[in-house]
């Protein structure tokens, strides 16, 4: 009986909670992308944002396309960043080790601190989903450009 009890008091929270607010539904195309700066990147990137932080929910996602030869500077993300890879390949590379291919339905997770960066091939554009929670109010540092050596491999 116990059980049932809490069960059905656990119930009736999620629901009262649940009224408490109303689902919101953000139509396809009514977002504004923009072309990403060139203080951030190399290349052409387009960013369209997928959704905000509003509190409580303290993460943030872009929809993100890399033309060949585009990439991000090097950035790290206090609390992490996940890539979902939808179209087209390209690379992404941790600081002081190899870059790897990634490709449709590939999904990277960048831990906090680390630092990285992500684009596409010199060849291939890419797109991908960028998600990242926020710590203290920020959710990426950025850092310098990677260079033509770095990006073509033949320097860390």
């Amino acid at each position: 009986m116990l059980k049932q009890s809490a069960f059905a008091i656990a119930t009736i929270v999620c629901v009262s909670s649940a009224a408490a607010q109303d689902m919101q539904i953000t139509k396809n195309g009514s977002r504004d992308g923009m072309i990403g700066s060139s203080e951030l990147f190399t290349g052409t990137v387009y960013v369209e944002p997928v959704f905000d932080n509003p509190d409580p929910f303290m993460v943030n996602a872009g929809k993100v396309t890399f033309l060949p030869g585009a990439r991000s500077n090097w950035h790290t993300h206090p609390a992490g960043q996940m890539l979902i890879v939808i179209e087209g390949t390209g690379w992404v590379q941790e600081d002081g080790e190899e870059k790897h291919v990634m490709q449709p339905g590939d999904v990277i997770w960048c831990p906090p601190g680390v630092k990285h960066w992500h684009g596409a091939t010199d060849t291939t554009a890419v797109t991908h989903y960028a998600i990242q929670q926020f710590e203290d109010g920020e959710n990426v540092t950025w850092m310098e450009p990677v260079s033509d050596e770095q990006y073509a491999g033949e320097t860390e």
